[in-house]
């Protein structure tokens, strides 16, 4: 709000985007918010940014998410006389002719002037958010210009190639001050270009996360462990995937204990395994349930503890993950920590979207009995036929045969 940002500000950024894993998030909200309530519209920016989501915040911190809480911010920081707020609110549609009346600025230039000052002085933030502005083309809404300031399309066309380059150098500076994000910019700039002014140039994407995590981004670390694991180099994987949950990104746990679980990148150890999916627990992240009720369900590196297996199941798969529909299936068949329902096993089975032979062989008992569904035994046959080469499904095709119509029948 000013020339200068706030000690306030300058700290919270700090904790939230540039150091994020020194785990000080919280605390920094709180200041925010209350620098906010006494008049610093940059707080207020910022406040609204941690309220976005993901796309706009490190999930790591666990904000929560209010989009109208948000846009009140916003607002706020414009008539609280945030050069940052009117650029935000600008890119995030919220800069209606309503809003920009009670700016306290004579225009938007004079807003983008300030911005870029600040950004100089070398603050990510600031420098991320005027990379925006070219990236995304609000220079034109800022410098008051389209086609018809032109003399042709030409001038036009080399005009907007100017200003949209710009962005790359100011993203860079971000990127390498702390905030993150501005590599999933440059990421974009670089592999799609923009429309038919600024060609690709994919080859400088290329080390775009593994720099995001030697800087000690906690989500670049994950995406570069992932990289890594599908290009087979799994010792590396597993030590930026153990730096990412060091750093407390979501989830990151949850991939540590499945190198651990599958011997990916290390021997096998399903014990440390369920410790490291226990550590997902608190977070309420979906893959830790789902994998630590796996281990629970099969006796993983634990002992077999079915009521614990369906209840850390069934919390994920009502929260909207599908990882756990074939164990929640067995459950449901079985009667392991729930009671024996085979229709519910079927309902499970049929979200099962991906070639497996215990879901069919499974399918196929249910048709074959008829439980929790009519009684089919060409279907039944079929699914057994298709679940493959095992002994249980051999067992079961041998009480079955065809007569001399080629119709289905038991033994």
């Amino acid at each position: 709000m000013g020339k200068e940002l706030s000690t306030e500000v300058k700290q919270a950024l700090e904790d939230i985007y540039y150091k994020s894993r020194t785990g000080r998030g919280k605390e920094a909200f709180a200041m925010l918010e209350k620098a906010s309530a006494a008049g610093d519209g940059d707080a207020s920016c910022v406040l609204a940014r941690c309220l976005c989501g993901y796309q706009y915040v490190w999930s790591g911190h666990g904000f929560p998410e209010d989009d109208d809480r948000a846009s009140k911010l916003l607002h706020k920081s414009v008539e609280q006389g945030s050069a940052l707020g009117v650029l935000v609110s600008m890119r995030c549609g919220e800069l209606t002719p309503e809003v920009e009346e009670k700016m306290p600025f004579a225009s938007l230039q004079e807003v983008f002037d300030q911005a870029l000052e600040l950004a100089g002085s070398g603050d990510a933030f600031c420098q991320y958010v005027v990379g925006n502005v070219y990236f995304w083309w609000d220079f034109l809404r800022i410098q008051g210009k389209d086609g018809s300031s032109f003399s042709d399309p030409a001038a036009f066309r080399a005009y907007l190639k100017e200003n949209i380059s710009k962005c790359e150098d100011w993203f860079w500076k971000a990127f390498r001050g702390g905030m993150y994000f501005a590599a999933n910019n440059l990421n974009r700039y670089y592999t799609q270009g923009d429309e038919d002014i600024i060609l690709p140039q994919p080859e400088k994407a290329k080390d775009l996360w593994k720099m995001g995590a030697e800087y000690g981004y906690p989500v670049h670390q994950s995406i570069y462990a992932e990289e890594l694991e599908k290009a087979g180099r799994k010792e590396e994987a597993l030590h930026w995937y153990k730096e990412a949950a060091e750093g407390g990104h979501p989830g990151a746990w949850a991939d540590v204990g499945r190198c651990y679980a599958e011997g990916i990148g290390t021997p096998k150890d399903e014990a440390y395994a369920v410790k490291c999916f226990e550590k997902e627990i608190p977070s309420g992240n979906l893959d830790g349930y789902n994998r630590l009720g796996k281990a629970y369900l099969l006796g993983l590196g634990v002992p077999v503890d079915h009521e614990k297996a369906f209840q850390l199941l069934n919390h994920a798969y009502e929260k909207g993950s599908r990882w756990g529909v074939f164990y929640l299936a067995k459950c449901h068949f079985y009667g392991w920590g729930t009671p024996q329902d085979h229709g519910k096993a079927l309902r499970f089975l049929d979200q099962v979207n991906w070639n497996y032979w215990e879901a069919d062989y499974l399918r196929g008992l249910i048709c074959l009995q008829g439980i929790g569904t009519r009684e089919d035994i060409a279907m039944g046959v079929a699914y057994l036929q298709k679940a493959g080469d095992h002994p249980e499904v051999k067992e079961e095709l041998r009480k079955y045969k065809k007569t001399l119509f080629g119709k289905w029948v038991r033994r």
